[in-house]
């Protein structure tokens, strides 16, 4: 069988964490520290190698493997990626870098060889005090004894380093959703499938991570951890879909012969060359929290606008950001994927259909293609600038001093994101719809809601559960007799 695609949920029971963390007390870091690099140089003292595996990783440098792409070797991550959520982190890194694990990303100026700007705590404390400023570069309050976050009218207390630095443990599900649950732009944003649910999950949530038997229980650093060097994160949606790499598959811990019960087994394999994994066995996600669909940054400017809440009570539009869509117990969408993905980088001509869209990370594979399976996907559109001249996807400078969040002016901001990037503007730009295949790998049901034979091979020929013309058969293949198998495509 072929290992096409990979996913974060999938690992054996005998490496299952329980979400509980084991607290070994630090006592030899009683501190006092008068910041946050203090801390740091205490965890190097004991964890030089450690230190050293974080600072190859993707987590600290946003950038994940090499990989040649247009004869140049190059390598992908957010500091070189656009999405049509927040877009792009250049010029607008103290916002954006508050989810790095480090200290002081302020702008292109970061040293990334000092590892005393490591952030050790933010993954692996266990007192669930530790939080990161919003605005800061990265850094909890430490200075003072609080701090306002206006955009919120939030307050972030001072973080008691030396407690919390005696509280580490292995990172728990809490400890990686500080960030991941909340990428885009706020919680459930971005993925759909990686919420605080999480956190402590039910079965009926995701069957791995809501395992009842806490020895089968898993949490993220059990499947996104690689080998002896636990800091080098295995999986990332869109960079190792793009370079082909660093990617894990459910097949991985659930052998060929133990995918399915013995009743169907045979039959469910064959199918499995065919159909992913998640297809099947993630029929919704958003399930608890809505997720964003849609984002229009053309309609953004409007500090008059009524913001309305939607059925599910999140906001139809902000001022900052334009026009918004969320939807709950989203259903996936299926298209032929063969796990690789093109990618759009930094200066990069777009290419627009002739629908007048432009995708992100066009998908590859069809029927015709071996290696490809029909697979689920949340796909995010909306729309957002290009340069009508230069034809690239534009950067705006958002945050801070002289952005768009302080002046409301298009031009401006264009000018200096992409002055940020060493890129030109023409002054010239429109927006233009977007999407992007953000693929689902979590939220991971009980097997009972796994569609059923009648669901998709449908009693009276219409198409049930999967469209057969759309992807590409002739129909039904139990009526037709036509196949990949049938076709050549698949070997017998």
């Amino acid at each position: 069988m072929r290992l096409w695609i990979y996913t974060c949920l999938l690992m054996s029971a005998s490496m299952g964490l329980a979400q509980e963390p084991e607290i070994q007390e630090h006592l030899d870091m009683a501190g006092p520290y008068e910041t946050p690099q203090a801390v740091t140089r205490a965890c190097i003292e004991c964890h030089e190698d450690q230190a050293e595996d974080l600072s190859h990783s993707r987590h600290w440098n946003w950038l994940g493997e090499e990989f040649e792409k247009d004869g140049e070797i190059v390598r992908l991550g957010k500091q070189n990626m656009l999405n049509n959520y927040c877009i792009n982190i250049s010029s607008n890194q103290p916002r954006c870098t508050s989810c790095h694990v480090g200290y002081g990303w302020k702008d292109d100026t970061f040293d990334f060889t000092d590892k005393e700007n490591m952030d050790c705590l933010v993954c692996h404390e266990q007192t669930g005090t530790y939080k990161k400023f919003p605005t800061d570069a990265g850094y909890p309050v430490y200075d003072q004894e609080e701090k306002l976050f206006k955009t919120k009218n939030k307050i972030f207390k001072k973080v008691d380093l030396a407690a919390v630095a005696q509280s580490v443990a292995m990172p728990t599900n809490r400890n990686c959703g500080t960030c991941h649950f909340y990428g885009g732009g706020g919680h459930n944003v971005k993925h759909g499938d990686l919420t605080n649910a999480l956190v402590n999950a039910t079965f009926e949530t995701d069957v791995h991570m809501g395992n009842p038997d806490p020895e089968k229980r898993l949490s993220c650093a059990d499947c996104h951890a690689a080998g002896d060097n636990m800091h080098d994160i295995r999986g990332s949606a869109h960079a190792s879909s793009a370079a082909g790499q660093n990617k894990f598959s459910c097949i991985d811990c659930h052998e060929e012969t133990g995918i399915h019960t013995k009743k169907m087994r045979n039959m469910l394999n064959m199918h499995a060359e065919t159909i992913s994994c998640e297809t099947c066995h993630i029929p919704s996600v958003a399930n608890k929290y809505p997720t964003k669909t849609w984002w229009d940054w053309g309609t953004a400017g409007d500090k008059k606008r009524e913001v309305k809440k939607d059925a599910n009570g999140m906001p139809d539009y902000n001022w900052k950001k334009g026009d918004f869509g969320w939807e709950a117990n989203l259903e996936p969408e299926l298209f032929w994927s063969t796990g690789i993905t093109g990618m759009y980088m930094l200066g990069e001509e777009i290419e627009v259909n002739d629908d007048g869209l432009f995708t992100f990370n066009p998908l590859l594979g069809g029927y015709d293609d071996p290696d490809a399976r029909i697979s689920a996907f949340k796909v995010m559109r909306g729309r957002q600038f290009y340069d009508t001249q230069t034809k690239m996807m534009l950067v705006p400078h958002l945050f801070g001093p002289g952005g768009y969040w302080k002046t409301a002016d298009w031009g401006k901001a264009f000018t200096d994101g992409m002055a940020a990037v060493g890129l030109p503007f023409s002054g010239e730009y429109e927006a233009v719809e977007t999407e992007m295949y953000w693929p689902v790998y979590h939220m991971v049901a009980p097997a009972e809601r796994a569609p059923k034979c009648v669901d998709c091979h449908t009693k009276n020929g219409e198409s049930g559960f999967l469209d057969w013309e759309k992807f590409g058969y002739p129909g039904d293949p139990v009526k037709t007799g036509r196949s990949r198998l049938s076709d050549g495509i698949l070997d017998q």
